[in-house]
């Protein structure tokens, strides 16, 4: 199961208590009977009410997420072999060659990356043949030497290096080798004792002994008094010196500076550009824990996955999270209106005349029977009671009212006292500022003749505290209409109580709307709406019906 694909269950954005408590209830539901991986996602801020219900029930907030655009973790990254700096460039070479990749990634003991190593850079080590001095520039390890050449070493330290001297190949007389070599040099040769002796005595570091050449005991004496390492090779010296480069630690050629890397969280729209103009074989990904854990290319766009997701409690693109173009859309289980998005495949669409989300997740857990946990039970009993406003919304069917029963029962919750206690928890506004209330439940629609606009809403037992909010956003709606493509925004504070709802409006034309729509005269710069407590039912199509007769 960790393995496989999420499927995220989201509601919309601005999210209401019946938003969240669906997507986790269908998330629960989709677990549970199905063999998929399903989490449930918030597309917001989550507000007081929806908080105080969470807590009520111990369940944790969904994670958030804003974007569903295709990220480099939806990319199909090759995973690296594990490389370190202190690996040879034979190494490297022969574990690039065993696993097809041309980018060798190099990463420290945690597995963060140190750097990398492309076939370009072992070319150029060939490349590089004579200079005789790379070996102890790269301070390579005697131990690696070795093992490049097939060797052994019979005398010295396997953890020390070459750090000093250049490469020699001892085939000439004494006379020109005198010439030549140095102390501290490394000296490749045959089997000639004398001469093995020779270059000792003028104080080389390390003698390579080429096809299997027995070592005297006085050459080993001798070499261990000096500090001379002793290796022997069965290769014969023309392979011994054409391999030796080799051995050098890839930490010495890797590329360290200035590395483009990516993380797994980078959206795929950010990184195209920098990809091309980089043109690079592959790109290093670094996780969220800061490890490196492979590489991509520019063909990993090819067979790219994109997000799959469950919609819950909504249908309209403007309201559901960013880049919902770039997704998969599996399935929308929802109680609106039709709203604007498209599919590019056929999807499971669910969609009921009831008051609430949260009525048709009973209904789904009733067919499949499933047992409803307590706090799912109180979750989704909470989400009834606050889209129906306690039963108080037209909106509100008699299958509302018998699954709010059953969910309360399970949850073993008194519906009256805990609709109260909730809707006081989610009234609580006297703090936040103008911003956070008007952005709280807010949705935007589009109407006949290319009109758009959005309207929030606030719904209180408090006819006191409403009456304050109305101070404040009235300034802030002025300020906020013109953004977005917005030209009207309207605002409900909706009384529970007295089942009506004082409406605040600004923008070009929008008191005609509210007059054609409901035949009402403004009193103190705001319309009275006696029994309009519902948003979907009662505002919005009777707005949508005053644009058409308005504008079209």
């Amino acid at each position: 199961m960790a393995s496989q694909r999420k499927i995220y269950v989201v509601g919309h954005k601005n999210p209401d208590t019946d938003s969240i408590c669906s997507a986790i209830a269908y998330a629960d539901i989709k677990n549970r009977s199905t063999d998929r991986r399903y989490v449930a996602k918030r597309a917001g801020q989550i507000n007081e009410e929806t908080e105080y219900v969470l807590d009520r029930f111990g369940v944790s907030p969904p994670g958030y997420i804003s974007d569903v655009g295709t990220q480099v973790k939806d990319m199909d990254i090759r995973k690296s072999p594990d490389a370190y700096s202190y690996f040879s460039v034979k190494n490297a070479w022969d574990m690039m060659r065993e696993n097809g990749v041309v980018t060798l990634l190099v990463k420290d003991e945690n597995g963060m990356l140190e750097g990398l190593v492309t076939v370009g850079d072992i070319a150029r080590i060939f490349m590089e043949m004579s200079d005789n001095k790379i070996l102890s520039k790269a301070n390579t390890q005697y131990r690696s030497i070795a093992e490049t050449i097939e060797g052994e070493i019979v005398v010295g330290d396997h953890e020390a290096c070459f750090r000093k001297g250049k490469v020699n190949v001892g085939a000439a007389h004494h006379e020109i080798m005198q010439d030549h070599v140095e102390s501290r040099d490394l000296v490749i040769m045959a089997d000639r004792e004398e001469d093995q002796k020779f270059v000792i005595e003028m104080g080389v570091s390390c003698v390579i002994l080429c096809l299997g050449a027995k070592v005297s005991a006085d050459v080993r004496h001798m070499a261990e008094e000096r500090g001379c390492v002793l290796i022997t090779s069965p290769l014969d010296t023309y392979t011994v010196a054409t391999l030796i480069n080799q051995s050098i630690p890839i930490q010495h050629i890797m590329k360290k500076e200035n590395l483009i890397t990516f993380s797994t969280e980078d959206y795929t729209d950010n990184i195209q550009d920098i990809m091309v103009k980089n043109r690079h074989r592959a790109f290093p990904v670094i996780n969220k824990k800061g490890k490196c854990i492979g590489t991509i290319s520019r063909r990993n766009f090819m067979s790219m996955r994109k997000k799959q997701l469950v919609l819950v409690d909504h249908n309209e693109k403007d309201q559901a999270v960013d880049n919902i173009e770039n997704a998969e859309i599996l399935e929308i289980i929802d109680h609106h209106r039709l709203g604007s998005l498209e599919t590019l495949q056929p999807v499971l669409f669910r969609n009921q005349p009831v008051g609430c989300t949260a009525t048709i997740m009973y209904q789904i857990y009733e067919e499949n029977k499933l047992e409803i946990p307590p706090d799912i039970a109180g979750l989704l009993c909470a989400a009834i009671i606050s889209d129906t406003l306690m039963f108080r919304s037209p909106t509100c069917t008699m299958y509302d009212k018998m699954a709010a029963g059953a969910l309360a029962l399970i949850a073993d919750i008194n519906i009256e006292k805990f609709a109260a206690e909730m809707f006081q928890a989610g009234s609580n506004l006297k703090d936040k500022a103008p911003e956070e209330i008007f952005y709280q439940d807010y949705k935007k629609f589009m109407a006949e003749g290319g009109v758009n606009f959005g309207v929030g809403q606030i719904s209180s037992m408090n006819t006191e505290e409403l009456a304050a909010l109305k101070e404040k956003l009235l300034p802030f709606m002025e300020n906020e209409c013109g953004k977005h493509g917005i030209s009207q925004v309207f605002f409900m504070l909706t009384s529970i109580m007295e089942e009506a709802t004082e409406l605040l409006y600004y923008g070009e034309n929008s008191e005609e709307m509210v007059e054609e729509a409901f035949h009402v005269q403004k009193e103190n710069g705001s319309y009275l709406l006696k029994g309009v407590v519902s948003r979907k039912k009662q505002l919005i199509p009777a707005l949508m019906q005053a644009a058409q007769n308005i504008y079209v």
